[in-house]
């Protein structure tokens, strides 16, 4: 599924950059029953969506069924939209290590297909997510939607695993025009304040 941007230039985040080229990011929210893709293209401080989706393996049946499926979604939509870098959410823990083991393979699979093209792997956990596209590393489902759509100007609420996707895709591009000497210059109002300055924080300790 495919959402309209919206007409309005989005008035929360405005950024200067110092003519850095059109980045384009494959953003994967990992999962062996449902798995959230998103493309985002990302140009002088401004994201703009290419495509988002929530993919649902279900029909696929058996565990393995699944893995194949994901491997040739994954594969399919790097063709089709040629990213630059591909990001991808770590993995974290579950209480039971069946589940924690499916999420590593359906993970490895996707990696997999990323490294068949020639894409690197950028890797971040959840909540360093959360905190650079919400402004906290505890956000909730709805607070990852909610900021993904404005972010990307989204007519539509984006489904969850779809919004999870753009939210790792975002937070590359946060972090790679950071590293770049992106100064950001925050005009907003609600969490953006916030957000930036969680942003900040994450950079300081991670010197």
């Amino acid at each position: 599924m495919t959402f309209r941007k919206c007409s309005t230039t989005p008035k929360f985040l405005k950024r200067r950059t110092h003519n850095v080229a059109r980045l384009r990011v494959m953003g994967i929210d990992p999962g062996s029953v449902t798995m959230g893709v998103a493309v985002i293209d990302f140009e002088r401080g401004r994201a703009t969506q290419i495509h988002l989706q929530s993919v649902s393996l279900k029909s696929f049946g058996l565990f393995t069924a699944r893995l194949g499926a994901i491997y040739a979604e994954v594969d399919r939509l790097i063709d089709a939209h040629a990213p630059d870098e591909f990001a991808i959410e770590q993995i974290f823990m579950y209480r039971s290590p069946e589940s924690s083991l499916k999420l590593a393979q359906a993970r490895g699979v996707a990696i997999a297909a990323a490294v068949g093209h020639g894409l690197a792997v950028h890797e971040y956990m959840p909540a360093v997510v959360k905190q650079a596209v919400v402004g906290t590393g505890r956000a909730d489902k709805l607070q990852v939607q909610h900021m993904v759509k404005r972010l990307l100007s989204l007519t539509d609420n984006p489904p969850a695993d779809g919004a999870d996707a753009a939210a790792v895709a975002l937070c590359h591009c946060y972090r790679r025009t950071s590293l770049a000497g992106i100064s950001a210059d925050v005009v907003g109002v609600e969490k953006t304040a916030m957000q930036l300055l969680a942003q900040s924080r994450y950079r300081r300790r991670s010197r």
